[in-house]
């Protein structure tokens, strides 16, 4: 497919794709420091596909694509086949069912998205001076791809915003969320944000730390060199016990976290509770530039308070810290918000190739656009923070 000398490829594997090209589209700033998202760069990706997290199996069957101009790629994204709706956090179940119902068939489908990881971020990756040609071109490439392959949508999730309004204005169709994030007012310590709380907030916090603390153990705070094959050994357990309670299974293989310790420590903060030479408790965080990014949690012992310690009142201070301006806890969870953590709005695309389904989702988008907007400013405003801090927030 070409449009204006711009050719667009479908990739089976990223080892087709050259790392320096795909990362001078997904994460150019990287040239003096942390790139911004860490789930878009190769060495994320290629984790997930040599360790078997997805590919063959899994239901994400990777067809990556490159937009190359001349001899430049211009922009890359990271497109999946999906054989069901598995590990997207937007979810698209009632879709599935309706179109199946009136005959259709719903999978295949094409998932622009990071696997099992719901974190906003571009998903359009264009190198710099190629944003709006770039974008264009890897819309085209994708529905190209549904069209010839008589599939029934493609669908990008955990976009940015702009991404968001530049898709609609392209035909897409926008679609919102909820999660809730922590933002960094200039804090300079961890009192200093529970200053900024409610009296009643406040005291309930520090009650909880409290608790959390005396579990009779240490909390050890690791990453880079500092995190061992041991603590993925111990980190393995937590895992595998909360993806068997959640998905059933865990959606990441063992092997990732062998593929994490080699090419991504530097990405990770990994909180570990230990008590007698024993790991009971843990959370994994991914490391960005500006963002502290919560992942997963598990234990093999329950402990009051613990996983609010761990999940989230260490995330705040080593966000605070290291300067960093928020803190995305994941998908889910309102009981984030008495703990400082605020809704936000998620951004996803849609892009249907049968016009009357497409239109009917149209019609359900824009009713839960207002109940979900609706729900954001209700929630704000049963937020934990004085009275002042939550109108200047608003």
């Amino acid at each position: 497919m070409t449009d204006d000398a711009i050719e667009i490829a479908a990739h089976p594997d990223l080892s087709t794709i050259a790392q320096a090209d795909w990362d001078a589209c997904a994460c150019p700033e990287t040239q003096d420091g942390r790139p911004y998202d860490p789930f878009t760069t190769y060495r994320f990706l290629k984790a997930l596909e040599d360790s078997g997290s997805v590919g063959p199996g899994t239901g994400w069957q990777p067809r990556y694509l490159t937009a190359k101009q001349g001899d430049q790629v211009i922009a890359v994204a990271p497109l999946y086949a999906k054989g069901h709706s598995q590990g997207e956090y937007i979810f698209d179940h009632n879709w599935a069912h309706a179109f199946e119902n009136a005959g259709g068939r719903y999978y295949p489908k094409l998932q622009m998205a990071v696997p099992f990881t719901p974190a906003t971020g571009r998903r359009f990756l264009t190198r710099p001076g190629f944003e709006v040609i770039g974008m264009s071109a890897i819309v085209q490439g994708a529905i190209q791809i549904a069209a010839d392959n008589q599939l029934s949508s493609v669908h990008v999730t955990f976009c940015t915003e702009a991404e968001a309004i530049a898709g609609e204005e392209m035909g897409l169709l926008p679609r919102i969320g909820q999660q809730f994030h922590w933002e960094n007012d200039g804090y300079a310590d961890f009192d200093g944000f529970l200053n900024s709380l409610a009296s009643r907030k406040r005291k309930n916090i520090r009650k909880e730390r409290a608790q959390a603390n005396d579990f009779g153990g240490d909390i050890l705070m690791l990453t880079g060199d500092d995190i061992q094959p041991e603590h993925w050994d111990a980190f393995w357990r937590f895992y595998q016990d909360t993806g068997s309670r959640k998905w059933g299974t865990p959606y990441l293989t063992r092997a990732f976290f062998d593929h994490a310790q080699e090419h991504l420590r530097d990405d990770m903060l990994l909180s570990l509770a230990v008590r007698d030479g024993q790991y009971i408790a843990g959370a994994l965080n991914f490391i960005g530039r500006e963002t502290l990014y919560g992942r997963y949690w598990g234990c093999v012992e329950h402990h009051a308070c613990l996983h609010f310690e761990l999940c989230y009142y260490r995330a705040i201070e080593y966000a605070i810290e290291h300067g960093m301006r928020r803190v995305e806890a994941g998908a889910q969870g309102e009981h984030k918000l008495a703990r400082g953590y605020l809704p936000v709005a998620t951004h996803s695309l849609h892009y249907f190739t049968d016009p009357g389904f497409r239109e009917a989702v149209a019609n359900y988008l824009d009713a839960e656009r207002d109940a979900v907007d609706n729900e954001i400013e209700i929630l704000t405003n049963y937020g934990p923070f004085k009275k002042e801090n939550r109108e200047e927030q608003q």
